[in-house]
């Protein structure tokens, strides 16, 4: 890589790490407050009992996510990689509170991703769509938040990107004879098991792989033992820990929905949700999508196009996946996490197209003119909609939650209710404590249960009725805490 080369790329990286500490220090009750809570319930948890990575838990001990109770409070969802990096770093260094190491290693994922973006993109096509690519990636506003969110998505993006990295790069070394190449396999195995135990998503995003291999073997793909030996290896921890999962079935989440619950798959909602209001509005802010079109110009062109086909699979990859998980899409927006880096991809190369149009045809400054002019209004307008993301839309659920804190035992199980958000966990984590957001069961069932604590944050007048049976620990305007255990 050339100097120049490379001091762009380090202030990119500099520009994207300085931009994620936006909020670094925010509690866990900002947009999608109720997954990053439960993602880092499970890492706090390891803190609290050790590192149980077999039974990971969590606070929410009710029925709501799987339709069971669950008394242990068992999370099995992504094997908890994630959760492991983020309580390991809290307890070596110690310098951060738990919920800012998680942001810490969602931020170093997010930036890994930007290297390997840039690698691949300026290999397979040139160094300006590669710093384009990687600009892209780190300062759109949708990736902003989300690079800096306490949730498994963008590390599993970074493991996928760098198991499509390695695996070139063993291609590129595969006929010679030093023993040095397998060193780009084992790092590419390990990071694509890793990335399908973060999340068994990352199987869309194999498709560029699967496209470098069919290139380098053409007819003899299917007598190369390597590509079996890594293929079984790569799915195997992944199978594993789905057939050990079900051991456990009410710390399993019902996720059939994800796929088409809604049956939306391909009706005009799916495509209005998706690529108009989430793609071309939240995350391009509207005038990226002239970029991005002139990304998709740039691959289909006809000198290029076979030569663009391993750029263009990341594309495939990314609509196979927005595809096949419709609803799941639909219904939350952090699920085109995994979309980014293809999305990047795209931008990038457009801008390469946008700054060498045929002289013929326009002269230089249009194309220049078209592209500072969309990159403006495009960072200008997504920030316009993602800004309120980082907001704490709930503040008494952080005073209410300290004071459990303070005023009940360690040991204490807790029934946590914000009015009309029954069931999310957010509020429920800043207690620090294991229990149930919502009346999944009348109140006398849930003592049996072993509640021993009644909090609501902001408490309405009915809340009050409470006192006449139970005894009142202390009420402010920003919440309410009886004591289930005295009358």
């Amino acid at each position: 890589m050339k100097k120049t080369q490379l001091i762009i790329l380090l202030f990119i990286l500099l520009g994207g790490f300085i931009v994620r500490l936006h909020g670094f220090d925010n509690p866990i009750a900002d947009w999608h407050a109720w997954r990053q809570a439960d993602t880092s319930s499970v890492s706090r948890n390891f803190v609290k009992h050790g590192f149980d990575i077999l039974h990971p838990r969590y606070d929410d001990i009710s029925n709501i996510p799987s339709g069971l109770d669950n008394p242990n409070g068992y999370r099995f969802v992504e094997f908890p990689i994630y959760n492991l990096l983020q309580a390991s770093s809290y307890l070596i260094f110690h310098t951060f509170t738990i919920e800012q190491w998680g942001r810490l290693v969602t931020i170093f994922s997010s930036l890994l991703t930007t290297v390997f973006i840039y690698l691949l993109v300026k290999k397979y096509s040139n160094s300006t769509a590669a710093s384009f690519s990687a600009a892209f990636y780190a300062f759109l506003p949708y990736n902003i938040y989300y690079g800096r969110v306490i949730l498994p998505d963008p590390t599993m993006a970074a493991t996928s990107l760098g198991g499509i990295y390695f695996f070139d790069k063993w291609l590129e070394k595969y006929d010679s004879k030093k023993a040095s190449k397998w060193a780009w396999f084992i790092i590419s195995l390990l990071l694509t098991a890793s990335a399908l135990l973060l999340k068994p998503y990352a199987i869309f995003f194999t498709l560029p792989m699967i496209y470098l291999a069919i290139t380098k073997f053409k007819i003899n793909l299917f007598n190369n033992w390597q590509l079996y030996f890594y293929l079984v290896l790569a799915i195997s921890p992944l199978f594993l820990w789905r057939i050990w999962m079900t051991q456990f079935p009410e710390g399993i989440p019902a996720s059939d929905w994800l796929f088409n619950g809604n049956n939306i798959r391909f009706k005009g909602a799916f495509f209005y949700w998706l690529f108009a209001e989430r793609i071309g509005k939240l995350i391009l802010g509207y005038w990226g999508l002239a970029i991005l079109s002139s990304g998709v110009i740039y691959i289909a062109q006809k000198k290029k196009l076979s030569k663009n086909l391993f750029l263009l699979s990341f594309f495939i990859s990314s609509l196979l996946y927005l595809s096949v998980i419709a609803t799941g899409n639909v219904q939350h927006d952090y699920y085109q996490i995994l979309i980014m880096p293809s999305l990047a991809i795209l931008l990038g190369l457009g801008c390469s197209f946008l700054l060498n149009l045929p002289k013929e045809i326009f002269h230089r400054g249009f194309g220049i003119a078209i592209l500072l002019i969309s990159v403006v209004f495009s960072l200008t307008f997504s920030w316009y909609y993602i800004r309120d993301f980082f907001n704490i839309n709930n503040p008494s659920i952080i005073s209410a939650g300290l004071a459990v804190d303070q005023l009940t035992p360690p040991d204490s199980k807790v029934i946590a209710i914000l009015h009309g958000s029954e069931g999310d966990t957010t509020f429920l984590y800043q207690t620090n404590r294991p229990g149930w957001p919502s009346f999944q069961n009348p109140l006398p069932e849930l003592i049996d249960k072993g509640a021993d604590y009644l909090i609501f944050a902001n408490p309405t007048p009915d809340d009050q009725k409470y006192s006449k049976e139970y005894k009142l620990v202390k009420s402010t305007q920003d919440y309410i805490i009886f004591d289930l255990r005295s009358k």
